[in-house]
């Protein structure tokens, strides 16, 4: 997670799956990222099929952190990294209070 003046960003890594594969959930303050990756392969030769199968699934939870405006929550997936923005609230950007260092 890396935070600037106007945002938060999550990035995940997510090398083989595709955007359909993945769900991003916002529901009591928590931020969900979950995914399931289902894979087949099947090879037929001539004396001899070999099918091979698999799968598996994963959720990570986080805790949305304060001045977080969860309605423009926005995620984009590409060559398989998933990139989750989530905008500070006006409010939280201006809450920043700058302290003068005087010398001793």
């Amino acid at each position: 997670m890396i935070e600037s003046d106007k945002e938060y960003k999550i990035t995940a890594e997510m090398p083989g799956m595709d955007a359909n594969e993945v769900e991003v959930k916002v529901a009591n303050g928590l931020l969900s990222i979950s995914g399931q990756k289902k894979e087949e392969k099947e090879e037929r030769e001539k004396d001899r099929f070999v099918s091979e199968r698999r799968y598996g699934a994963f959720q990570r939870t986080f805790q949305l952190p304060p001045g977080v405006d969860a309605d423009k929550i926005d995620a984009t997936f590409a060559k398989g990294v998933l990139t989750v923005h989530l905008p500070k609230t006006a409010e939280a950007m201006s809450n920043e209070k700058k302290i003068t260092v005087k010398a001793g």
